[in-house]
């Protein structure tokens, strides 16, 4: 099954991404972690990415479009994967459609704005290994150290509430038009975020008929 997870910052599409690839056995291609381990490695595209990540800005289309398309070649992609953050607007999903990368399903988890203000403050992401955790729903095992690693946890630039809100911001206008273009193609799947990650995971297989 080729998925790609649609849904603003902070609706719990990585979590979710990993549930189902457990699930499905295949695997979530994140470009927000393929990103991040390239501007922690300080390459040439992650320098070139940091500058519009830091400012709540969309990462431009060439340099997404060709990190994605390495990576659906390498091997452990033959039967499926999972798309997380990719496309975000409709020119990148033109891009995939010439590209020849092909979905079966586009699902959005729809959730309200200022749920995801409230739930985006309280992510914590580890300093070392990159895993999220949050302080209500998800909390690590000892406060603000993580249970893979043991480093420290910190609040990235990008879930400060002032850089949510100028992200979604962005997603209602740059992203949000994607429904509509899956739509068209037959291919959309909507389900309403719950208050639980495990209601929401029930909900999604129920929309995929997994």
């Amino acid at each position: 099954m080729k998925l790609i997870l649609l849904g603003a910052p902070g609706a719990g599409k990585g979590t979710q991404a990993e549930i189902l690839s457990r699930k499905l056995g295949i695997p979530t291609i994140s470009t927000g972690n393929i990103l991040r381990a390239a501007m922690k490695n300080g390459t040439p595209v992650g320098l070139k990415a940091k500058s519009y990540v830091e400012a709540g800005a969309l990462v431009p289309d060439d340099v997404i479009i060709g990190i994605v398309e390495e990576r659906l070649a390498e091997g452990d992609c033959a039967n499926g994967y999972i798309l997380d953050g990719m496309p975000r607007t409709i020119p990148q999903a033109e891009a995939l459609e010439k590209a020849g990368i092909d979905i079966d399903c586009a699902l959005s988890i729809e959730i309200a704005d200022e749920v995801i203000v409230e739930r985006m403050s309280g992510r914590r992401t580890c300093t070392n290994c990159g895993a999220t955790y949050h302080v209500v729903s998800a909390p690590p095992k000892a406060e603000g150290k993580c249970d893979n690693c043991g480093a420290e946890l910190s609040i990235r630039k990008d879930d400060a509430p002032e850089t949510v809100k100028s992200r979604l911001e962005v997603y209602h206008k740059e992203t949000e038009p994607l429904k509509a273009f899956y739509a068209e193609r037959g291919k959309l799947k909507s389900v309403e975020n719950q208050p639980t990650i495990e209601a929401t995971t029930a909900e999604i297989e129920k929309a995929l008929g997994i």
